[in-house]
């Protein structure tokens, strides 16, 4: 039993595995209290960009703390989220108007599916059905969780959970996901969300862009609102600032968070269509959006976003991101040649690769001694059962992204030696 108090997400206790303990962190690398470096290759859950400590934005976290630290957002404002809004506006396709601010990406899907919901109650035609892709994750939270596949992660809490409409992941062309989007959107469903070209937890399963676009145009077409899920997708991690860019698509609401303040500080946002704003706009104080967290739009995290999109506007991040992917690849081709590798793939900035085990899944045996090895080679990598796969900072270096690989590579041929 661990003397520590600490309760930690995703992660099973009565394994006895031991819990670092980090005490500094600095672009892509972790500092623990022995004084190991580490290098960071998941970006510490998805969400840190341009690595730990980014001196922008540590400033302006530090300036905004000593000004406005917290503030009630209903009915009431700051320049810092002002900004933020105004810049996301300027920086995200032109037909996304609004932008509502919450604290995670659960709760950015959560929203999501109020306003689509909401929409619907407010213009006179309810609908309720949600559509989802299989194998699809959103957050923890009960909405989130319904709309995310039904397994491990929520099985507990399965009689919380709202039923669902679901539509089979792309094979091949994806014509199986057309077909059956088409078919369920025939029966009016409120809208259908999904995570644009990976779905992180499911797998780190990719698909291509052609079967974004369609299904976002058969969604157009029988006027079921489109929910683009970016929480990890987003900020550049597909290759481009949104993944659902590469498909030319604009979604009706789209769900950002996780790099939104570089992965600083917790903070999300769901930007929406002028329509479904205006659903809600009225004098009528019972189509009021219902929605809050005490610290919705925080300054202090507010701020951290400000210096975020600054970075973006100024900094070379495109070309970073492009140089990021073009090493992942080079890597993900010399793993690929492995004995007991399967199915190796890249989208963006993000590689993975599926190590063989009959008994494969999330719950595989070789994510513990996978997990263990890479602790042991100074690298942090978090299999999704005996999916590895590679997300770090933009800013990681080459020599630093060599040992990611290397590592893999000695990890994986150790465990199916037996």
């Amino acid at each position: 039993m661990s003397e520590s108090p600490v309760w930690h997400p995703f992660w099973q206790h009565g394994l006895g595995q031991p819990v670092t303990r980090v005490t500094r962190a600095e672009g892509a690398a972790l500092y623990t209290a022995e004084g190991r470096r580490v290098i960071d290759a998941v970006s510490s859950w998805w969400v840190t960009t341009h690595g730990h400590c980014h001196p922008r934005i540590v400033e302006a976290i530090r300036d905004q703390a000593g000004q406005i630290d917290q503030l009630i957002f209903a009915g009431w404002t700051h320049d810092p989220a002002e900004d933020v809004a105004r810049g996301l506006i300027e920086i995200l396709p032109a037909e996304l108007t609004r932008v509502f601010f919450s604290d995670s990406g659960s709760t950015s899907v959560e929203v999501a599916l109020k306003m689509a919901l909401g929409f619907w109650a407010h213009s006179g035609e309810p609908r309720h059905r949600i559509l989802v892709m299989e194998h699809s994750y959103h957050g923890d939270t009960i909405g989130a969780m319904s709309v995310g596949e039904r397994g491990v992660y929520n099985a507990p809490y399965d009689p919380l959970l709202f039923d669902v409409g679901r539509i089979p992941f792309p094979v091949g062309d994806g014509a199986n996901t057309i077909e059956a989007l088409e078919a369920a959107c025939r029966e009016r469903p409120a809208a259908f969300i999904v995570e644009p070209l990976v779905l992180g937890a499911g797998g780190m399963m990719m698909y291509g862009a052609g079967v974004l676009a369609g299904m976002a145009d058969v969604c157009r077409r029988h006027g079921v609102l489109f929910i683009a899920d970016e929480v990890m997708t987003g900020w550049g991690r597909t290759g481009t600032l949104l993944a659902c860019e590469q498909a030319g698509v604009v979604p009706d609401i789209l769900c950002l968070a996780k790099g939104l303040t570089g992965g600083s500080m917790p903070l999300a946002v769901t930007l929406a269509r002028e329509p479904i704003f205006q659903a809600h706009w009225s004098t009528d104080r019972a189509k009021t959006f219902y929605h809050s967290s005490s610290y919705t739009a925080n300054p202090i995290a507010c701020a951290a976003a400000r210096a975020n999109l600054a970075i973006w506007r100024e900094e070379p991040v495109r070309e970073r991101i492009a140089t990021l992917g073009a090493r992942q690849q080079a890597g993900l081709d010399r793993l690929a040649a492995l004995p007991g590798i399967r199915n190796p793939r890249r989208c963006g900035t993000i590689i993975a690769l599926d190590v063989e085990d009959p008994a494969g899944g999330y719950l595989s045996a070789l994510a513990p001694r996978l997990m263990a090895l890479f602790r042991e080679a100074g690298v942090l990598l978090r299999p999704l059962g005996n999916t590895i796969y590679v997300m770090p900072p933009y800013c990681i270096s080459a020599e630093d992204l060599t040992r990611v690989h290397d590592a893999i590579a000695d990890a994986v041929a150790v465990v199916l030696r037996g």
